[in-house]
């Protein structure tokens, strides 16, 4: 979030390219838990579809990020997109009998708030500069071939 915070600040005034990050929700059953013990990857889909109600399934993470990228709601540039609750809430049971609540499945899509700590502009830049010397390139570099492309695909 830091990472695209900062291609933002950098270049979304520069480009007009749109930056933003989202939280598709907890999709439990992916291979992000393959290094777990089994009982964990059983136990944590049902805890998190049946306590919480926080799950989401691999589709509808998928349809969520289709959304960030072709919704015109979401041509802003520089946010935070979730879903029902943000996750800031425990789950509860819901009078239709299912689970609700804690950035589950289901919900519209709204602006979050970042964390103090992603929009922490020092530490995000100290992260940009870093990881540009971890792949040895600068500020410039990246600037330079963002906007020329940018200029060639607008015939500028």
């Amino acid at each position: 979030m830091m990472t695209v915070s900062e291609l933002h600040r950098r270049y979304h005034d520069k480009t007009g390219i749109t930056f933003a990050s989202m939280y598709p929700g907890c999709i439990a059953e992916t291979a992000l838990f393959r290094e777990k013990r089994p009982w964990f990857r059983k136990a944590f889909p049902w805890f998190m579809k049946y306590v919480t109600g926080g799950y989401v399934g691999e589709q509808e993470a998928g349809e969520r990020l289709a959304q960030c990228i072709d919704d015109p709601k979401c041509a802003k540039s520089g946010v935070y997109w979730s879903w029902n609750g943000g996750a800031k809430s425990v789950g509860r049971w819901a009078e239709d009998g299912k689970p609700r609540g804690a950035g589950g499945s289901g919900g519209e899509i709204f602006e979050n708030e970042q964390s103090d700590a992603v929009r922490d502009r020092e530490d995000a830049e100290k992260v940009w500069e870093y990881s540009c010397k971890a792949v040895g390139l600068t500020g410039k570099d990246m600037c330079k071939d963002v906007a020329d492309e940018y200029k060639q695909k607008m015939g500028v």
